[in-house]
């Protein structure tokens, strides 16, 4: 199977052509790296705005893996057309060329950034629960333009019937957080744990809910999913989240407290929102590896709380500028 991964430069990008690379079922896979940058990982550099180097790209292949985007560490650095072009123009591109070349399935990266205002609700009202049933209210040009392009897939595959799989992910990225509060509060690896309870997800499951994708696309026809750790919180501990979130976790994975105490770490106060992956689960199979439990078990054995792909990925930030110890600006 020829597979075009764009954005293979990126973080997902290269995680994918590693992985696809790397494959027990090699032989099966051909994976052909596209970005605008050079990398061990890009076979072919160049714009997916460009029309004809797109057609050149998708002779012969089977599955388009769509990572390439700007992203919203961009949204101060980059002017709002830079996200119309890249983000939205480049995947019309993209889908325009792939049905015309009857590319098999069509799987586009997407963010739970999408859902932008639904994801805080008022002071004093129970932590969000997010599903894709939720209707996004994108907050900036990149929220926009995201939500834009997941239509767009919908409207190619009504249109044309090309498969068309969207998958919203929450935060995988190695970064620090943005917010100079969460930052200063607690450690990073600290944060990042508390994460996997409702928003975060490890590089590794992502990579596999995209290879069901590309599987389980003809099957679906169009459909979008949140690809996110699975929580152990349910719908009736959302009062509780947002003002008590320490008491509702102990309720769910007691051993956390003995390790958080162990480390000298801490759990955030409340939490606000949570992604429930249940559609992603069932109707593609994915079984993620990673969540808040394996995280406790993980640091009980003294191991790395991410997988050995993020690991050997790292860190790849989103600017070659260094923005004076943040990790971006922010609008």
């Amino acid at each position: 199977m020829k597979i075009l991964v764009t954005g293979s430069a990126g973080h997902l990008g290269e995680a994918l052509m590693r992985t696809l690379r790397n494959s027990s079922h090699r032989g099966a896979y051909a994976p052909i790296g596209l970005d605008v940058l050079a990398s061990p990982y890009t076979d072919i550099v160049g714009s997916i705005a460009d029309r004809a180097f797109v057609r050149d790209c998708l002779r012969g292949v089977d599955a388009v893996l769509h990572a390439a985007t700007l992203h919203k560490p961009h949204v101060a650095t980059h002017p709002r057309q830079a996200f119309i072009d890249v983000n939205l123009t480049g995947t019309l591109t993209l889908l325009e060329e792939a049905a015309a070349a009857g590319v098999g399935t069509f799987v586009f990266t997407s963010t739970t950034s999408a859902f932008g205002r639904a994801l805080s609700p008022p002071a004093g009202e129970p932590a969000a629960w997010l599903t894709e049933d939720v209707v996004p209210v994108p907050k900036n040009i990149y929220g926009v333009t995201k939500v834009a392009a997941e239509n767009l897939c919908e409207l190619f595959h009504r249109d044309s019937g090309m498969p068309c799989i969207v998958l919203r992910t929450s935060r995988f990225f190695p970064e620090e957080d943005d917010q100079a509060a969460v930052r200063e509060a607690r450690a990073d690896a600290n944060n990042k744990a508390n994460e996997f309870l409702y928003r975060r997800v490890d590089i590794e499951d992502v990579v596999s809910a995209h290879l069901l994708a590309i599987e389980k696309g003809p099957s679906i026809g169009f459909a979008r999913y949140i690809v996110s750790a699975t929580t152990p919180f349910t719908r009736a501990d959302l009062g509780d989240l947002r003002h008590d979130a320490p008491a509702v976790v102990r309720r769910h994975v007691p051993e956390f407290a003995a390790e958080y105490a162990r480390l000298g770490w801490t759990m955030f106060e409340g939490i606000d929102r949570v992604y429930d992956n249940t559609r992603a689960r069932v109707e593609l199979g994915w079984r993620p590896r990673y969540d808040f439990q394996s995280v406790i078990e993980r640091l009980r054995a003294s191991e790395d709380i991410l997988s050995p792909l993020a690991r050997a990925i790292g860190s790849k930030g989103y600017h070659r500028e260094v923005f004076g110890g943040v990790p971006y600006p922010i609008q």
